[in-house]
């Protein structure tokens, strides 16, 4: 379409392309905004000096959390309700678990039963 920037009509065709842009831009916006929403929440926890870090975790439910190890020597998590147990993690090595249930979610190094920390899922 050619266009006289003297015409009345050019001047609102123009004006009606630009709408049509900027509803088209908005309704991108909130798909955008919906898909990262869905995306699952990842933290982590790591493993150092003999402690879990941070000792208390608050995550959403459909969190997956990460466990690091960090120290040279093994470790473990498992909860006191046998939710989950990893194996022994060497250095380094990593543990994942994905929190579907809202509740506390207290956990230990079987190696080193001192080594204590809790997750809340709400």
């Amino acid at each position: 379409m050619i266009l006289n920037p003297a015409s009345p009509s050019s001047h609102l065709a123009i004006a009606s392309q630009k709408t049509a842009t900027a509803s088209s831009q908005k309704a991108k916006a909130p798909a955008a905004k919906a898909l990262a929403a869905k995306a699952p929440a990842t933290k982590q926890v790591t493993i150092d000096n003999f402690s879990f870090t941070p000792a208390t975790l608050i995550v959403a439910v459909g969190t997956q959390v990460t466990w690091i190890n960090h120290d040279d020597v093994p470790h473990t998590v498992k909860t006191t309700n046998h939710v989950f147990m990893s194996q022994a993690l060497d250095t380094d090595q990593q543990y994942s678990y994905r929190f579907t249930k809202s509740g506390t979610y207290q956990y230990f190094c079987s190696l080193h039963p001192m080594m204590q920390a809790k997750v809340i899922v709400k």
